[in-house]
């Protein structure tokens, strides 16, 4: 079953910020196997700033919703098996594309 789209925007920002952390735990993982591991995930510094920025949007007003993938899909695209939290990027963008889920009951 998907998961719904958050309701309110704070549900939403909530799940920007759940990303974050996600991304913050893996690097802190991988420092201990950076050697090895470090290779593979070449996309966390540039996920990590999209979503900050994303978070920094919503923060000052500037955040819009829109019919578009948000910048930092190419990365899921391209990494989704080396990103454990893959549904909850794409969560958050389909959000983004498709506006909350006011009409959940």
């Amino acid at each position: 079953m998907e998961e719904r789209r958050p309701r309110t925007p704070e549900e939403y920002v909530r799940l920007v910020e759940q990303a974050i952390g996600e991304v913050h735990d893996l690097r802190a993982g991988l420092d201990y196997d950076i050697e090895e591991e470090g290779a593979r995930y070449v996309f966390l510094e540039p996920l990590e700033k999209a979503l900050t920025e994303l978070r920094a949007s919503m923060a000052d007003g500037s955040y819009h919703f829109a019919n578009e993938d948000l910048p930092y899909m190419k990365l899921v695209n391209r990494f989704r098996r080396s990103i454990p939290f893959a549904k909850l990027l794409a969560r958050i963008n389909e959000t983004h594309r498709k506006g909350l889920d006011i009409d959940a009951a």
